[in-house]
């Protein structure tokens, strides 16, 4: 099954993404006046997190992580692990898999990299994030760093084919700003933004692939 869906993603990664088009889908429909799109920033922070896929019985999964709380944009949203670019790092490939180990313990050497899906602007944040796709073998043995993780969500992949997973309603963002939006509820959680336009995306490309 992990190995069908490996071969498959494989092709159609190379053939032309959504992206726009599917992000789009996700984007908030209504928000708080209060919440001001800054312009004239400085060119954005190259960034990279990580789609990892796995298999555990018969469900394919890949890991999400719920952020602690802390005074910045994202803080205790859901998200895919990951992080901005350092200079040390070789290329964005290299990003996602570092920030993955240090965030929920994520050997970079076990994992097999086949692609990426669409960058994505995050203006809140300024920045350009590439959400980098690989798999493993074998069901990772999570480290949650404490510092920058609150939980780590297992999510199914059905989950984002699943259309009653997909809802809309009014959720706080920043603790402050009233923002209407689509989004997926996954483990019970509202997963919005920058993370849901990927889950879109990815979903997308999933059912091109005739998987499920």
């Amino acid at each position: 099954m992990l190995k069908e869906l490996k071969e498959k993603l494989k092709i159609e990664l190379l053939n032309d993404l959504p992206g726009e088009s599917a992000h789009n889908l996700m984007m908030p429909t209504v928000r708080d006046d209060k919440f001001v799109i800054p312009t004239n920033q400085a060119p954005p922070t190259k960034s990279a997190v990580l789609v990892l896929f796995y298999q555990e019985g018969g469900h394919i999964k890949f890991p999400l992580i719920q952020r602690t709380t802390y005074n910045g944009a994202h803080s205790a949203q859901v998200s895919f692990p990951g992080g901005k670019s350092e200079n040390s790092d070789k290329n964005l490939e290299h990003t996602a898999l570092r920030e993955a180990e240090e965030e929920i313990g994520i050997e970079p050497g076990r994992v097999e990299i086949i692609g990426n899906l669409s960058d994505i602007f995050i203006w809140v944040s300024n920045f350009v994030v590439t959400p980098v796709v690989g798999f493993t073998n074998q069901k990772p043995e999570f480290v949650k760093d404490d510092v920058e993780v609150d939980a780590i969500i297992e999510t199914e992949l059905y989950d984002i084919i699943n259309s009653e997973k997909r809802k809309e309603g009014t959720i706080l963002a920043r603790g402050k700003y009233k923002i209407q939006t689509p989004y997926f509820d996954i483990d019970n959680r509202i997963v919005w933004g920058a993370t849901a336009m990927i889950l879109n995306e990815l979903s997308m490309v999933v059912e091109r692939t005739g998987f499920f």
